[in-house]
């Protein structure tokens, strides 16, 4: 019993993972991530 609770936690967490995966995407967040995530690694090293 306690398996197949497990199971369906698993399954209900991937669910939700790829429901915002896919609002992120239409809403066009992953444009200003990559933005950032550039900014940041390039400060951090020393180049910007």
């Amino acid at each position: 019993m306690i398996r197949k609770h497990k199971t369906l936690g698993i399954y209900l967490g991937l669910f939700f993972f790829l429901l915002l995966l896919l609002l992120g995407i239409n809403t066009g967040e992953t444009l200003a991530i990559l933005e950032k995530a550039t900014k940041i690694c390039l400060s951090c090293i020393g180049l910007g």
